[in-house]
């Protein structure tokens, strides 16, 4: 009896042995993985890409997991610094105004520098990409366009990173780049699945992109193969071994600066008294006198006769939000057209289908309205009335995180991108809805930049090998087997530990 006993007792103290053994070894395994799975600073990679718009430049820092730890280079945003002084296109004009820039680009890239480790500075690529400002300018004065650009070259070589190129970017090209930052944070090309891989979502419909620039706007969207899905605003693309064909148009000169500008030409040649102009555009109680160099020094909008640069126009605010949307309309052309559809100006456009992201100058503007993510149509448009009725005083007290500056444009820059979208894209009551206002997803800013550096850094391949869902044979098998051994063995020592004891 105390040989049974004393028998039992030491069964008892291997039971818990052997769970303790379980659990440390489970406890092991456990860290082993975390310790796999944990990346430091070294086992990332680096990419900066410098925005440089009409109006200014930004400095994007992106960071992803190494070739090692993550076969598709997943990308977030780690640090966006806006570079302080006006665009690059205004450069070699005003000393004063250079030097400001250049110390908001060395600034910024001295933020930069510091966030990266020493050890990537040589292995982190680094790109200047223009858009639409650059554009004018280089149709205005190619010389000065490339000496703007090799100025920038020059300094950007001294830094510590590799240094791929300066240049103008076509406006087909942001567009399509745009296309690739939103559908790539909105996981439209790869998603991970229940083995932790990343493969293509069987069935996922892409987003269609909207880009609101400074001097420029962009709509890109896929659209199905046929015989109506050919020209010069198509483009084949392949990216991880599927097929797309995107639609993609730029107008220059209707970014959301040089239709105002536009627009404000419209209201001046209306007057006949430059120094009492009625500008239904602006707020009532808002007054304001510009030169004429502000509306004309651009390749938008037509000189009069007899200008002075140095004009003073002196601008009264009206409010009249149905004498604003004419005038705003005016700068569209709606009525040409060689083809089957088109948006304005002559330009065929295939039907607007599916979900939109509409960002940057649609964004901030939908915003000013009321505005964030979806919304509907009537309400939209009811709301670009009320806030062009609004007095300026109350306006201000109303959006007080918006400057003076920017708060004056949003009547005419509600109407127009209504005018846009409602007029031109033809979205009607029920796409509208499929429109969906932001400024990021995923916390990285939506716009061509991402896009451009997964480009021209091949970290999107045209093929790469898919993982289908559930269907790895080596890792399903190698799961069983796992599962198999384990069972057995616990059944085992099960048995052995009863049949001793007992």
């Amino acid at each position: 009896m105390a040989s049974k006993r004393q028998m039992g007792y030491k069964c008892r103290i291997a039971g818990v042995l052997l769970l303790l053994l379980a659990s440390i070894a489970a406890l092991v395994a456990v860290v082993v993985i975390q310790d796999t799975w944990t990346l430091t600073e070294y086992d990332f990679e680096y990419g900066i890409v410098i925005d440089s718009g009409s109006s200014r430049s930004n400095v994007y820092l992106y960071q992803w997991p190494g070739e090692k730890e993550n076969e598709t280079g997943v990308v977030k945003e780690i640090m966006n610094c806006r570079v302080s002084g006006a665009g690059i296109s205004e450069m070699k004009v005003d000393q004063e105004k250079d030097t400001k820039s250049w110390n908001g680009f060395k600034s910024c890239m001295v933020n930069v520098t510091q966030a990266i480790p020493v050890k990537k500075h040589k292995t982190t690529l680094l790109f200047l990409g223009a858009t639409a400002g650059m554009r004018l300018l280089h149709e205005k004065d190619e010389q000065k366009s490339n000496e703007i650009l090799a100025s920038l070259s020059e300094y950007l070589k001294t830094l510590p990173f590799n240094f791929q190129n300066a240049s103008i970017i076509t406006g087909q090209e942001e567009g399509l780049y745009g296309w690739i930052t939103v559908n790539y944070l909105k996981g439209k090309f790869l998603q991970k699945n229940l083995w932790n891989k990343y493969a293509h979502p069987e069935g996922e419909k892409t987003v269609g992109s909207m880009d609101l620039g400074g001097a420029s706007t962009q709509i890109a969207f896929a659209v199905q193969d046929d015989e109506d899905s050919e020209g010069p605003d198509f483009l084949r693309v392949k990216l991880y071994g599927y097929p797309y064909n995107v639609y993609t148009h730029s107008f220059l000169c209707y970014g959301k600066n040089e239709a105002g500008k536009r627009i404000l030409d419209k209201i001046v040649k209306e007057s006949s008294d430059p120094s009492y102009i009625l500008n239904p555009c602006y707020p009532e109680g808002y007054n304001v006198t510009r030169k004429a160099s502000t509306i004309y020094d651009t390749e938008c909008t037509k000189k009069p006769n007899k200008y002075n640069p140095d004009q003073e126009l002196f601008m009264v605010g009206t409010s009249d939000s149905d004498k604003c949307r004419s005038i705003v309309k005016s700068i569209f052309d709606f009525k040409t057209c060689s083809s089957a559809k088109c948006s304005f100006d002559g330009v065929s456009q295939p039907p607007v289908a599916g979900e939109f992201m509409a960002y940057a100058g649609f964004f901030f503007t939908a915003r000013a309205l009321g505005f964030e993510g979806r919304s509907d149509l009537d309400h939209f448009n009811a709301s670009v009335r009320q806030l062009c009725h609004t007095n300026w005083t109350v306006l201000k007290a109303e959006k007080t995180w918006i400057s003076n500056e920017y708060l004056r444009t949003y009547c005419y820059a509600g109407h127009y991108i209504f005018s846009m979208l409602a007029d031109g894209y033809k979205f009607d009551k029920d796409t509208w809805k499929n429109i969906d206002f932001q400024k990021q997803v995923e916390k990285t800013n939506i716009g061509w930049s991402l896009g451009y550096m997964l480009s021209m850094s091949n970290m999107i391949p045209s093929e790469a090998e898919v993982i289908p869902p559930l269907t790895d044979p080596v890792f399903a098998g190698l799961v069983f087997l796992f599962s198999a051994l384990t069972i057995i063995m616990v059944v085992f020592v099960f048995i052995i530990l009863i049949r001793t004891c007992f």
